[in-house]
């Protein structure tokens, strides 16, 4: 199949995430020690790390003469993509933590615009119980599964120790315990019980989908 130059084709997965009834997103919340009191380090990193990383994050879905989709690159605007919200003042940080709860709600029920590329960001510069300040990242599933998302983001972080270093997590170890391999053996059953009931599910839908027939209506 011929393509228009410079036009990459989208994925069958991303444009099952970008139809007329779906639309996927991912919403990854990074929260920090530290108050954020200007937003331009924050752009200076998207338009220097972020960017680059993926050609998809600055492109947009395109429909060709052929009727089939492909990503288009376009120039970014990083303002159209940047968002700051607005809470009440002198807030204690357990109230900040529902306006943010809502906040996200909110946001992550809202579709991207089809003239932009598919990510935005939110700058939110108030104290919850948890962090000082908070980011959230919203990127559309048809950039990427979950994973290479996930590690684009990753891969924009440094140690402030060593920046040459790679990225490490803390991890916490302790005892095992009875009530702790009783836990585990808990969430296992529950895991293989979600598994079987998600492939019965979804094979009994193919199945009717296919093969068996509604009753028709009289």
């Amino acid at each position: 199949m011929e393509f228009e130059e410079g036009l990459e084709p989208v994925s069958p997965t991303g444009q099952y995430f970008n139809s007329s009834v779906l639309s996927v997103s991912i919403i990854a919340v990074l929260e920090f020690e530290i108050p954020i009191i200007d937003q331009l380090p924050a752009m200076s990193l998207l338009k220097e790390v972020f960017l680059p990383i993926n050609p998809r994050f600055s492109s947009i879905m395109v429909t060709d003469r052929k009727g089939e989709k492909q990503w288009k690159r376009v120039e970014v605007k990083l303002e159209d993509h940047v968002n700051i919200p607005i809470f009440p003042i002198g807030l204690l940080p357990e109230s900040y933590d529902e306006y943010l709860d809502n906040y996200i709600s909110k946001i992550a029920m809202n579709e991207f615009p089809h003239n932009k590329p598919l990510w935005e960001i939110h700058i939110v510069k108030y104290p919850t119980s948890n962090a000082a300040s908070t980011i959230i990242f919203k990127l559309h599933h048809a950039l990427g599964d979950g994973y290479s998302l996930m590690g684009a983001l990753l891969s924009c972080l440094q140690r402030t120790d060593d920046p040459s270093l790679p990225l490490t997590f803390p991890s916490r170890q302790r005892s095992e315990s009875k009530s702790d391999r009783f836990s585990v053996c808990k969430r296992v059953s529950q895991l293989f019980s979600l598994i079987f009931n998600t492939v019965y599910d979804f094979g009994w839908s193919l199945l009717k989908s296919s093969l068996v027939e509604d009753d028709r209506t009289r």
